[in-house]
């Protein structure tokens, strides 16, 4: 693969996993819109550990509670605000490894990848997320994350496992059905994102390892970087905006390349 390719799938992915607007679905659609080679597992896998850095950095006094509260959340006593966030995580994460799991062992996960599910997925979910931002209250706060929130974001999630959906995009739908403020939303749907791709990432490297060598290991630790470098500057981007502006914007952008996608699937 070329540094050019490199680093563009970093930037590509950095941009677009914390954003609602699919980074699996971009990355699906490069290769075949571009004619570029497919970059690959190892890659892939490269640039998810760079957005993983890039969202504990930003959100490390987050991160920081959950880790103090991880050691009581599984003995289960839940008598401490940083034991009940690392539990509602844990709980989040469940439904999505499992159904991850299911469709990766099954094979399934392949035959999503098409032009035609990215296009449906993007415009009907990004519609979703249009409507449940402008209809949903505002009421709630990360504060007020709880266990039966956390088991309604977690099957939320699961929708994220179709290439188009946008594992942000429908986390934060579901934190706005719920009556999460977007920026309290988007802040635990970011939350949400890092034990889901700490699973995604360590099933991957199942496939990554045997085919490592010393070339593989450079490619990815150059798209690593880069990926951080840009998912940190998106995602400082939006919670900003997100002081001021809706969803409205990521919702414009979802239609318009849904439309695109669809008419190049069936044309």
């Amino acid at each position: 693969m070329s540094l050019f390719q490199l680093i563009l799938v970093a930037i590509i992915q950095g941009i677009t996993e914390f954003l609602p607007i699919s980074s699996s679905g971009h990355l699906i659609l490069l290769p075949r819109l571009t004619g570029m080679d497919d970059q690959g597992l190892a890659i892939d896998v490269a640039v998810h550990v760079g957005t993983l850095g890039a969202v504990v950095l930003y959100f490390w006094s987050d991160v920081k509670q959950a880790l103090i509260g991880l050691p009581k959340a599984l003995t289960g006593r839940l008598d401490t605000a940083p034991a009940r966030m690392a539990m509602a995580l844990i709980v989040a994460t469940i439904p999505t490894v499992i159904a991850g799991a299911i469709l990766h062992a099954t094979g399934l996960s392949h035959a999503m990848r098409s032009v035609a599910v990215i296009g449906w997925t993007m415009l009907g979910f990004g519609l979703l997320l249009y409507w449940m931002d402008q209809k949903g209250a505002q009421t709630k706060q990360a504060a007020d994350w709880g266990l039966r929130d956390a088991v309604i974001m977690g099957l939320w999630q699961v929708l994220a496992l179709i290439p188009g959906t946008s594992r942000s995009g429908i986390t934060i739908t579901g934190a706005r059905q719920l009556g999460y403020t977007r920026e309290d939303g988007a802040r635990i749907a970011m939350l949400m994102s890092i034990p889901t791709i700490l699973a995604s990432g360590a099933l991957l490297s199942l496939d990554v390892i045997r085919d490592a060598d010393a070339q593989l290991a450079k490619d990815g630790a150059i798209a690593a970087v880069f990926a951080f470098l840009a998912a940190l500057l998106a995602l400082s981007l939006m919670m900003r905006l997100l002081r001021s502006i809706s969803f409205t914007p990521y919702v414009i952008y979802r239609v318009i390349l849904g439309v695109i996608l669809l008419i190049i699937a069936y044309s």
